[in-house]
């Protein structure tokens, strides 16, 4: 069944490979690469560094960026974790004595970094070239400029989309505000940025690296595990530390000696035939799993693609995932998490039976037993029941997706705001603020605890049958990530599109449960919905309890899809990008 859907960009096809990213610059640093012999981890990574110097009120190099990988060579799909911890000096009492129970904007709410040993990893472990050769065309944007899009300058201007985490200071730090608020004059559309302190953070990593190879300590991954243990045990490493304290933080050497980043198994679950592999339970990402699980026990394709009765389905499957997320998921370092349970069809064929076709549930659904379809039980302790809180909904972060000619998949959602935290002086980054996604209730699984990962939103996803790539796909957006990439795979999945007419038809968004970002805003049964759904369904919608907000016909807050589809038949490849935002894509 393929519905018609009119496009605003041409679908992007090719037979060799493909790249599609949250910003054009990054999908033309992949594209490079891939055009010089890389593999899709390469392109991946030369990408996503790039995302860090062209949307830095988005992402950082010293952010978070969990990473999902398809080697088709050892036929392996990996995640790696590129999530930070808490500073052991971190802990609830610490927040409750000195700041009345409040995660303070700022330095305090700084973890790890995580993204530059992600990137590190990824192409230490399944890319074939040096860290030079994928941080030059980065290297290049940062040192020589870029003119700005008017998505950076609203952003700077505090117009449109204010930063992530914005509170009301602005841009405060002194160190921020001498690269984009020069003179106190934000910069307007158009006008160059120049990162020179990130250049030349990227120019003494590189050097690292030469200087190993020079002395001839191994070969290539010895060289970029060089890289990363200068950035994590040398002197980047004081200079942040030394930073941070200056700042009032609480990172430390040891904080950072002691961390890496894991490479493991992905979640996994299946959609008629189909199976999706996302990262786990330290993230959000096996949401879009459960919410599929439940999906398929409806025929969709008989309601109607963006009907109100496919809508209100949708919102409620999504609903009973995220009450699920907000009482099971946390760092399973840490956490007993019923992911067994939580993944199986069994499960979620409990779950879709809750829904009623004509009635919204008036707030977040009940938690399921999960329990029950695995052995183990519950440790009895359960988060307190949220109560309505206000708070902006908050669409930060950026993606990159790559498929190479050799059947390799790369998928990432790196992230951290420039609104969070100050620029490291002298570094050119700022420091990961992901604590910002964290509890001070003792009993919630994603609760504040000395080196736990806070619950991350970004997380990318891969699509794959019988063993090789069909669509690696993801989005910025925090918490709309899972509902618009729910909503692009079914577009292509039971409605037919391509991926360029999957990404641009019109969404919607639950936004009854707890916002992932303190404080942790919870709006009981409100929807939003973007101004291309049909009126009358939008009403219908309300007339089952739905509080709906009609957006804008094309908003950033249902954030910025890419996604590459893979013929597997013929090989061909085809890729869209989200008109959102300043996504593009590009294969040949």
């Amino acid at each position: 069944m393929a519905i018609g859907i009119r496009t605003y960009r041409p679908l992007i096809t090719g037979k060799t490979h493909m790249a599609a990213a949250g910003h054009y610059l990054a999908t033309a640093s992949a594209y490079r690469i891939l055009e010089q012999g890389g593999n899709a981890v390469d392109a991946g990574v030369a990408a996503g560094i790039t995302l860090n110097v062209v949307l830095p009120q988005y992402t950082s190099f010293a952010g978070v960026a969990p990473i999902l990988i398809h080697d088709a060579s050892k036929k392996e799909t990996v995640t790696i974790s590129g999530l930070g911890r808490w500073p052991q000096a971190a802990s609830i009492d610490y927040f409750n004595k000195n700041h009345g129970g409040e995660l303070p904007a700022g330095i305090l709410r700084t973890v790890t970094p995580a993204a530059a040993d992600a990137w590190l990893t990824a192409i230490r472990l399944y890319g074939t070239m040096s860290f030079q050769q994928v941080v030059t065309p980065a290297l290049d944007i940062a040192e020589g400029g870029f003119p700005i899009p008017a998505s950076l300058a609203r952003a700077l201007s505090r117009a449109g989309d204010a930063f992530v985490g914005d509170e009301g200071g602005g841009l405060p730090w002194p160190s921020t505000r001498e690269i984009f608020v020069p003179g106190d004059r934000p910069l307007e559309t158009g006008e160059v940025l120049v990162q020179t302190d990130l250049a030349r953070t990227f120019r003494r990593l590189i050097q690292v690296e030469d200087d190993n190879a020079a002395k001839g300590r191994g070969g290539r991954e010895d060289a970029i595990q060089a890289v990363r243990d200068f950035f994590y045990h040398g002197e980047i490493a004081q200079e942040m530390v030394d930073f941070c304290r200056l700042q009032g933080g609480l990172l430390t050497m040891k904080d950072l000696a002691d961390f890496h980043v894991g490479v493991e198994p992905p979640a996994a679950g299946s959609y008629k035939g189909i199976d999706v592999y996302t990262c786990g339970p330290w993230c959000q990402g096996p949401v879009s799993i459960q919410a599929l699980h439940i999906l398929e026990e409806f025929d969709l394709q008989a309601m109607g693609h963006n009907s109100a009765d496919y809508l209100h389905t949708v919102l409620e499957a999504l609903k009973l995932a995220f009450s699920d997320r907000h009482f099971y998921y946390g760092d399973p370092d840490f956490v007993d998490v019923p992911m067994e349970g939580l993944l199986s069809h069994a499960y979620a064929a409990q779950r879709s039976a809750s829904i009623d076709p004509r009635h919204a549930s008036a707030g977040m659904p009940a938690a399921g037993d999960p329990w029950a379809h695995q052995g183990g039980g519950s440790n009895g302790s359960s988060p307190a029941h949220p109560e309505a809180v206000a708070g902006r909904l908050e669409a930060d972060t950026s993606y990159v997706s790559v498929v190479d000619r050799w059947g390799n998949a790369f998928s990432a959602t790196p992230s951290d705001s420039l609104g969070n935290a100050p620029i490291v002086e002298g570094l050119g980054f700022i420091l990961s603020s992901r604590g910002s996604q964290s509890w001070l209730d003792a009993d919630h699984p994603s609760s504040l605890q000395p080196g736990k990962r806070p619950r991350l939103t970004p997380n990318p996803a891969l699509a794959m049958k019988d063993g090789k790539v069909l669509m690696p796909f993801g989005t910025p957006g925090g918490d709309v990530q899972c509902q618009s990439m729910v909503q692009t795979f079914l577009n292509v999945i039971e409605f037919g599109m391509d991926p360029q007419q999957a990404i641009e038809a019109p969404r919607a968004s639950t936004w009854s449960f707890p916002n992932s970002f303190w404080p942790h805003a919870y709006n009981p049964g409100l929807v939003g919905v973007e101004g291309r759904i049909d009126a009358q369904v939008v009403e219908d919608l309300r007339s089952r309890g739905h509080q709906v907000e009609v957006w804008d016909d094309w908003t950033s807050r249902m954030g910025g899809m890419c996604a590459i589809k893979v013929d597997q038949e013929t090989g061909a490849l085809s890729a869209g990008a989200d008109p959102r935002r300043d996504g593009y894509a590009m294969g040949r």
